[in-house]
């Protein structure tokens, strides 16, 4: 018996369930007639953007989470190169031919990696059921037990069945690796950032290496401060583990603590190192702070011994914040001041901070590394902080991890 050749670009095309493909910076590939159906939406309208420029979350819900919970559900794929099913959720999207407006719909999906021959997530593919009709009827169905149908029993006891299941599954999901969970808790409530909300325009990443217990020593920090402009900073200690994430905390806290007293980044550091020097594991930490003053539109910098931050000027090119780089804390025996350095910049450019892990590979000088980074930085420079941010693990290979702990800040200035 021969075997029919079959066409899996057709079957693609025509399966009735809705289906989008995604690169590991979550543009969207390919999508077919059911998904373009399901959304009312033209292929040309999806295919080539960034999956949350296309569908964002609709500003008249002020508790919409749709982007968050979708994002968080393709960062865990990536990391985990693992399928994973998503609870129901209600994700409201844009009304062809109507600017502005927003469509209520309830969806549930399935995100799948695909990997590509090395191992790493090359496609993800997001399969989704529109179910907001079923889920409209629910709501909408009288209380009474003798005024529902034997059907609409049937349904309602099946969607109370199905919501228990996809609680069950998130909390064990949760329950999974218990360690794993306590570590991941502890480094998420260290990297708290509350006037992380007051910036749009700031994406940070943080990514453990694709092997360990997920919790480490780089760490990301946005303060406000009293004038009207802002700091942020990346920072690593050497070593993993929870001894390395809690000599993170501390020193973060203190730096955060440090800057907006002080306000210059090179005293802020100088503080932290006099600090570091009584916190056993503190010592050889890298770390890079900058002062954004919005009113003088100028950056002010200082390092101790962190990799350079990149200022994408709005063409597109990129400037190494290289010229206030010092020793690493706790290198010197005693106490010297911290150089720093500053830069004017233009509106629509973007700042980059981000730890080692992003540009450094085994066996590779860190120039090579550096120039991948700003070849990418400059060929994607008009696109937005979270897109770029997706599109720079993406380009540089460690969207689901690299071989160290990766802590990233893409700011539009």
């Amino acid at each position: 018996m021969t075997t029919p050749h079959i066409d899996y670009k057709d079957l693609f095309a025509s399966t009735p369930t809705p289906y989008l493909v995604l690169g590991p910076d979550l543009v969207i590939l390919d999508v077919n007639e059911a998904y373009l159906h399901a959304t009312r939406h033209d292929r040309d309208h999806l295919v080539g953007r960034y999956l949350f420029d296309a569908f964002p979350d609709n500003p008249a819900d002020p508790d919409a989470d749709g982007v968050r919970n979708l994002s968080a559900s393709m960062h865990r794929v990536l990391r985990s190169k693992e399928p994973d099913t998503m609870a129901m959720q209600k994700y409201d999207i844009p009304v062809p031919d109507r600017p502005g407006a927003f469509e209520e719909r309830w969806w549930s999906p399935i995100n799948t990696p695909m990997l590509g021959p090395d191992g790493e997530v090359a496609l993800i593919i997001h399969r989704v059921e529109d179910v907001t009709a079923f889920v409209l009827a629910h709501a909408e169905q009288p209380q009474s037990r003798q005024t529902v149908s034997e059907w609409q029993a049937m349904e309602t006891e099946l969607y109370a069945r199905a919501r228990e299941l996809q609680l069950v599954n998130e909390q064990l999901r949760q329950a999974h690796a218990r360690e794993r969970q306590v570590a991941v808790t502890l480094q998420e409530a260290m990297l708290q950032s509350p006037d992380l909300d007051n910036h749009r325009n700031v994406a940070v990443r943080y990514l453990p290496a694709a092997k360990g217990l997920n919790v480490c020593g780089d760490w990301y920090d946005v303060v406000d401060l009293p004038d009207g402009g802002f700091s942020v900073a990346v920072g690593d200690v050497v070593g993993h583990g929870l001894e390395a994430a809690a000599v993170m905390g501390m020193l973060r806290s203190a730096l955060s603590a440090a800057v907006r007293a002080l306000r210059d980044p090179a005293k802020a550091i100088e503080v932290l190192g006099l600090y570091a020097r009584s916190v056993e594991g503190a010592l050889a930490t890298t770390v890079v702070k900058a002062v954004v003053d919005t009113r003088r539109r100028h950056i002010s910098y200082s390092s101790a011994g962190h990799p350079p931050p990149v200022l994408v000027r709005p063409e597109g090119t990129c400037v190494l914040l290289d010229q206030a780089t010092d020793p690493p804390l706790g290198a010197r025996p005693r106490h010297t001041p911290r150089p720093k350095a500053a830069v004017p910049y233009a509106p629509g450019g973007t700042l980059v901070l981000y730890t080692d892990g992003l540009i450094e590979r085994r066996g590779e000088d860190i120039d090579a590394g550096l120039h991948r980074l700003t070849d990418v930085l400059a060929a994607n420079c008009r696109l937005s902080a979270e897109h770029l941010a997706d599109t720079l693990l993406s380009r540089l290979g460690v969207s689901s991890g690299g071989h160290d702990d990766i802590a990233l800040i893409v700011v539009r200035l």
